[in-house]
């Protein structure tokens, strides 16, 4: 276990060049699953826990860690497994996800795989709108499950999605322009939400679930003029998907002649110094870390305003 605390904190810092680590690990059962390496922030066996009043069934309990109190949720129980009965030989994946910290309860985390985000794959299109995968990839024959914790959260806790009045007051958006823009994101979950944050705006918004779907769409559209910017001035644009990630795009946009015009948003559960470095290296528009709906307007605003 030290070996992957150690290889988690030594590789952060990877990014770009459309690669990703994923941190192998188990529930109840055989499967195995993954998560991004820069999700992680700590993993560590699982100490006692602390239950407390109304909490919601998925969450396990409470742990005290580095002075901190962080919600442990149940990851089995919460994707319709079953619950873990003893934590006494569980571990606690501590990660970041939109701004806040929470623990996953697993049953046992293996190690570290290095990989292409061309070979993280959407989920088969049976496994039907309830599924928690978000990807899928094969690791030494095996079928890998990369689950969509943004639905995990969202239904454990849901964010806000509505622009705060004093928000809407200082936009300056023209609305009855009825921009296009274009939502990408894997997560059906996070594509909602952004649509319930920004339908206000009288924004005409497509969508696309990986980078790799979101240039086959705006070259198709290049393909009938010369400056797709004209009919799609701006996406946003999540940065971890399957088959493509959001940096892979960002830089393939601005190396096509029809496409470099648009702007780009990068909008994140990924924190971090790293980040803002890459933004400028891909030459996206604009970084902008989950999910924070006045925020991300005053984005659409400033970027739609100019």
């Amino acid at each position: 276990m030290s070996s992957i605390l150690e290889s988690v904190n030594k590789r952060t810092q990877l990014v770009g060049q459309n690669r990703l680590e994923l941190l192998l690990f188990k529930l109840n059962g055989r499967q195995r699953f993954g998560i991004n390496v820069f999700k992680v922030k700590e993993v560590l066996q699982c100490p006692p826990l602390t239950s407390l009043p109304k909490l919601n069934p998925n969450v396990k309990g409470v742990a005290h860690i580095r002075g901190k109190t962080i919600s442990v949720i149940d990851l089995s129980a919460a994707t319709g497994g079953r619950p873990v009965e003893s934590t006494e030989n569980c571990f606690i994946i501590i990660s970041e996800y939109n701004r806040s910290v929470q623990g996953f309860l697993v049953c046992s985390v293996e190690r570290i795989i290095n990989m292409n985000w061309e070979a993280i794959l959407p989920p088969p299109k049976g496994a039907g709108k309830f599924s928690y995968l978000t990807a899928v990839t094969e690791i030494e024959g095996e079928l890998v499950e990369i689950l969509d914790v943004e639905k995990i959260l969202d239904e454990i806790s849901p964010v806000k999605t509505e622009i705060s009045k004093e928000a809407d007051e200082q936009l300056t958006l023209d609305r009855e322009k009825h921009f296009h823009i274009m939502v990408i994101d894997d997560s059906a979950v996070a594509r909602k939400q952004i649509i319930r944050a920004l339908v206000s705006l009288g924004l005409q918004i497509d969508t696309a679930k990986d980078g790799r779907e979101a240039l086959e769409k705006l070259v198709a559209i290049g393909a009938e003029m010369d400056d797709v910017s004209t009919e799609i001035p701006l996406i946003i644009s999540d940065i971890e998907m399957p088959e493509m990630d959001g940096y892979t795009l960002t830089a393939e946009i601005r190396d096509n002649p029809k496409l470099k015009n648009i702007k780009v948003v990068l909008h994140t559960s990924l924190s971090g110094v790293f980040n803002q470095a890459m933004v400028e290296k891909v030459g996206a528009n604009d970084f902008i870390a989950k999910f924070n709906p006045d925020e991300l307007a005053a984005a659409v605003n400033k970027h739609l305003s100019l």
